[in-house]
């Protein structure tokens, strides 16, 4: 029965609740603020996933960090209401007119969205790697020492304004209508959930197509450079052009394996990280990549 659940887990959680935020969206007097018991039920149900069947059991257990967690959480997902708010402005300002194929059913229009925006994402993401101010702001998020669902909700603000700058724009230029922004925003929270989920998912040849847990824990690697790898937000489309796609069945990530290696003393208070980019603390020297990796 549970081997059963962890190969259906994340491919059932992704469309089931992507699939209800798209019902919701055709009813009469649908809005926004919908979505808000529907994500909390999704932040419920990994919760609950995680604790039945967890990938790493220790990661269930909080290191001092819940509270720092919540905050970026409340913050982040604000902010992305306060820009949805602004989006109709956006579009009004930046909008190709008659491009966006508003013809469409909605769910194409969503699956179109999270195409354009998983790119301009993932090749954010991947600069945040290349770029020193950059990886300033983003190491906040991979200096987590555990890996469950709210991980991907902990981000600096400012690199998650780059992201999402990144990911919006070119939708922005398009035209997107406001309730496929709003779709889209709920489809990249219930992704968050699923690529830093600590359940112990089973994907088969699905790990190859979509950015879930089993491939993106090998993204946050503390082992320097090893952990360039696997940047895609939605899908590995990227990383196969990008040539970063990784993953094997010789080395499980346990703990002990994440965070910033050469910062092992990384801030883990919520002020504490939101300054830290202003004046990083000393690199030291990296942890040697484990033999099983060196391939």
């Amino acid at each position: 029965m549970k081997r059963l659940f962890c190969g259906l887990y994340a491919p059932v959680f992704a469309v089931g609740f992507i699939g209800m935020a798209l019902w919701l969206a055709v009813q009469p007097g649908w809005a926004l603020v919908w979505l808000v018991p529907l994500f909390a039920l999704a932040v419920a149900v990994s919760f609950a996933a995680e604790a039945w069947a967890p990938y790493e059991p220790c990661w269930n257990r909080a290191q001092g960090d819940r509270r720092r967690d919540a905050l970026h959480a409340l913050v982040n997902e604000a902010l992305n209401a306060l820009g949805l708010l602004a989006l109709p402005a956006l579009v009004a300002l930046l909008a190709i007119d008659g491009v966006w194929p508003h013809g469409w059913a909605l769910g194409w229009q969503l699956l179109l969205a999270i195409v354009v925006a998983d790119c301009g994402i993932t090749l954010a993401h991947y600069a945040s790697h290349r770029s020193a101010w950059l990886w300033r702001l983003h190491a906040v998020h991979h200096s987590v020492q555990r890996l469950y669902g709210f991980n991907g909700l902990m981000k600096h603000p400012l690199h998650q304004a780059v992201e999402a700058s990144a990911g919006l724009l070119p939708l922005l230029v398009l035209g997107i209508p406001l309730p496929v922004a709003t779709l889209l925003a709920f489809a990249i929270a219930i992704q968050l959930l699923l690529q830093h989920s600590n359940v112990d998912m089973r994907l088969g040849p699905l790990r190859w197509v979509f950015a879930w847990a089993p491939v993106h824990r090998f993204h946050h690697m503390k082992y320097g450079r090893a952990g360039d790898v696997n940047f895609g937000l939605f899908f590995n489309l990227w990383d196969w052009l990008l040539g970063t796609v990784f993953y094997t069945r010789d080395y499980a990530i346990k703990q002990g394996d994440l965070g910033i290696g050469s910062r092992p003393d990384f801030p883990d208070d919520y002020l504490g990280q939101l300054l830290d980019p202003l004046n990083p603390g000393p690199s030291g020297k990296e942890p040697a990549v484990p033999a099983a990796l060196r391939h």
